[in-house]
């Protein structure tokens, strides 16, 4: 038995959270890999896993070894990387946990500047939803939050996203244009279906602060940013969202911004991946492509580009061209 394909499958098995699932990663028939997570087990005279009809769940000696398979894994794969490093150009695939918004509105569109630069390197995304958390079984994980950063893992920042509130112009024509955060309440909102969000959320501008209280119920609540945009860009309603969604609809005037004076919320865009001692080539420059293209400052480049000046500069009384912020 290869024990370390094994071991390799077994904890891919983990990551998918099912043997179809890595049968599809690895581009494998569902029965080779029932068989080697089978013989490995055979193998240490231990089960570890609990099979059902609906899902998978480790044994307490499945948890311990996973834990260490996971280790043993990422040192061989970055022997092999350091050994070859030094002779070749960057390869092999590259796994990259990304929010789906993110995914969709920025990071395609330069996958293929990325691959005429590093033709051997193949990438695996993975967009299951919101990213706040590193996930030890991807190279990079990409993550979004206005939170600061904790855990044991390196981090680059990307950039930050300001949160706009926007609708479609046809929709401000016949329901109006909000001249203070008091007149958005009796809009139609399209908001994430989180409760707090739902009863209320805070605008600024300078010192001020005003609480939107919605009402009446959201025309639409979905966790789907894509929905959310889609709808505002349709005329449903007025929908918060990051500015890197909306870049393009802002200059082809498919949508256009609430209240612009007052700010909302930002959160910042990191690239990050666990703690080894190694990085492979490929990650490395695949972190460093996106600090290039995302510009890699606590600035937000989206609304630049649409030509809008971020409230969040204006709420801090700033020159956004002139001042570098600290990121602490």
């Amino acid at each position: 038995m290869d024990q370390l394909r094994a071991m390799r499958t077994f904890v891919r098995v983990i990551d998918e959270g099912s043997f179809a699932g890595a049968a599809r990663a690895l581009d494998l028939a569902p029965a080779i890999i029932t068989r080697l997570v089978a013989d490995l087990e055979e193998h240490l005279g231990a089960r570890l896993l609990n099979r059902t009809t609906r899902r998978l769940a480790l044994t307490d000696i499945g948890e311990a070894y996973l834990e260490r398979a996971r280790r043993i894994v990422a040192e061989v794969d970055e022997a092999q990387a350091l050994a070859s490093a030094a002779t070749s150009e960057p390869r092999g695939q590259l796994r990259v946990l990304v929010p789906p918004s993110l995914a969709v509105h920025q990071l395609a569109k330069h996958l293929p500047r990325f691959h005429a630069m590093y033709p051997k390197v193949t990438m695996e995304l993975h967009s299951p939803g919101p990213v706040e958390a590193v996930d030890e079984a991807f190279d990079i994980s990409i993550l979004m939050t206005s939170k600061p950063l904790d855990g044991d893992f390196v981090a680059r920042r990307l950039a930050r996203t300001e949160v706009i509130l926007c609708a479609a112009p046809e929709y401000l024509t016949q329901r109006g244009r909000p001249a203070h955060p008091s007149e958005v309440a009796g809009h139609d909102a399209l908001v994430p279906p989180i409760s707090s969000i739902q009863r209320g959320f805070d605008l600024r501008r300078g010192k001020e602060v005003f609480t939107v209280t919605p009402a009446k119920t959201a025309v639409l609540a979905t966790l789907s940013q894509d929905t959310n945009y889609a709808a505002a860009l349709h005329g449903l309603g007025i929908a918060g969202l990051p500015s890197f969604m909306i870049e393009d609809a802002l200059l082809e005037h498919g949508l256009e911004r609430v209240l612009p004076a007052w700010y909302l919320r930002s959160m910042t865009i990191w690239a990050a991946m666990p703690t080894r001692k190694y990085v492979p080539a490929r990650t490395r420059v695949f972190i460093d492509f996106l600090i290039e293209i995302f510009g890699g400052a606590d600035r937000d480049p989206w609304l630049a580009a649409a030509g809008c000046e971020t409230s969040m500069d204006q709420w801090l009384g700033r020159n956004a061209a002139n001042e570098t912020i600290s990121a602490g």
